[in-house]
């Protein structure tokens, strides 16, 4: 047994997908990108409905005037950490607008938003505290959980009575629990009961993390997410989010209710050893946000899209991923054949979509993934509707 043979069944599902010719539905090269909404692909211009620019903020231009402004200013990289040389004013100013804009005292930056679930998980729990967390959680929280020196419990997806039962178990040592939840879950779009979570979490004493990074600019009054959509903020103790969705950039944040957050800063390994993100990023990642906490139209304009294309999916006999409309809509297929199928039909109608398999998804799922964007036009959405129904013939 060589030490590269264990990659066996990864050298026999690229050969599968190989043998769909053409364009690679993993990691798809985009040989142009023109805008939020179009690329090149294959040779031929696209509609971009497989990224997570839910705001379209990519090609804003004050966001892209912010950035070059910072490039001019402060170079292209800090090349330092934040615990060395590269804890520049704006990274401390986004900090600051981050954390002001829940009204919580404390707010952590991080260089992406993987490393942001993998420095806060594992540094807020240690031995002796306990991680309850949702099993169909991204991976960034479960290789935190891993980091971590904390027990790990997982609990049934999106159930709050089995999270219910787990903490009971628990007794005294709920005090020392940190719950784990997503607001929105990537793969499938469906979205966590965090009203009753947040009621368990009240009643054990136990504490809660919610990982905001595909609901943050989507919902609630000013885009905190579905935290402050559902009016729970007060319950919550920690929002973890990224700025590669909504905010059209690069890094993550964790902004605390509680000041203490601030002593991650000191234990955090991602954090003190990794380089801190580009002036450029954090430039743009700072209008976008202000472009986010007033974007009330853009929010709306996204909203109805996605009510648009579910509804219409779902009556030409889609099966979706959750039947609350949301930005992510997920196509689910029981056998791989029908989900690449559509994923190729809708390539060779000008679509690029995420064709996601296993093992990347839950209970050997295969499915499309459509994001939407408040970029997209009415024509775009249309365009994508038509291919479906042309795909269901």
């Amino acid at each position: 047994m060589s030490l590269l043979d264990k990659f066996g069944t990864q050298r026999q599902l690229q050969e599968s997908l190989a043998e769909m010719g053409g364009v690679a539905p993993i990691a798809t090269p985009m040989d142009a990108i023109h805008s939020a909404t179009s690329a090149t692909i294959g040779g031929r211009r696209m509609i971009l409905a497989g990224t997570n620019n839910y705001l379209g903020l990519t090609y804003d231009a004050a966001c892209r005037a912010a950035a070059i402004e910072a490039i001019e200013t402060q170079g292209t990289g800090s090349t330092g950490s934040r615990m060395a040389s590269g804890n520049y004013a704006g990274h401390r100013a986004l900090e600051r607008a981050l954390a002001d804009a829940v009204g919580w005292p404390s707010c952590i930056v991080f260089s992406t938003g993987y490393q942001t679930n993998l420095g806060v998980i594992s540094a807020l729990a240690d031995t002796g505290d306990y991680l309850l967390v949702d099993a169909d959680s991204h991976a960034s929280i479960h290789d935190g959980c891993r980091l971590s020196n904390a027990t790990t419990i997982r609990f049934r997806h999106n159930d709050p009575e089995n999270l219910d039962r787990r903490l009971a178990r628990m007794g005294d040592d709920a005090h020392r629990a940190l719950i784990v939840v997503e607001g929105v879950y990537s793969t499938l779009g469906d979205r966590a009961p965090l009203k009753e979570i947040t009621e368990i979490k009240r009643r054990y004493g136990a504490w809660l993390l919610v990982d905001e990074a595909h609901s943050f600019g989507v919902f609630g009054p000013r885009g905190l997410g579905l935290s402050e959509e559902l009016g729970v903020l007060d319950d919550v103790d920690f929002i973890v989010g990224t700025f590669s969705k909504s905010l059209g950039g690069v890094g993550g944040f964790c902004i605390g209710r509680h000041a203490e957050l601030e002593f991650l800063r000191m234990v955090s390994r991602p954090y003190i050893f990794t380089a801190s993100s580009s002036p450029p990023s954090i430039a743009a990642t700072r209008e976008a946000l202000r472009q986010m906490l007033d974007g009330h139209a853009l929010r709306e304009r996204l909203r109805r899209h996605a009510e648009r294309l579910y509804a219409e999916a779902a009556q030409l006999g889609y099966r979706l991923g959750t039947a609350t409309p949301g930005p992510v809509a997920a196509l689910v297929f029981s056998e791989r054949s029908g989900a690449q199928a559509l994923w190729q039909s809708l390539l060779d109608n000008g679509i690029y979509t995420n064709l996601m398999i296993p093992p990347a998804t839950p209970a050997g799922l295969s499915l499309v993934r459509i994001s939407l964007s408040a970029a997209h036009s009415e024509d775009d959405i249309g365009h994508i509707i038509a291919a479906l129904a042309s795909a269901r013939c």
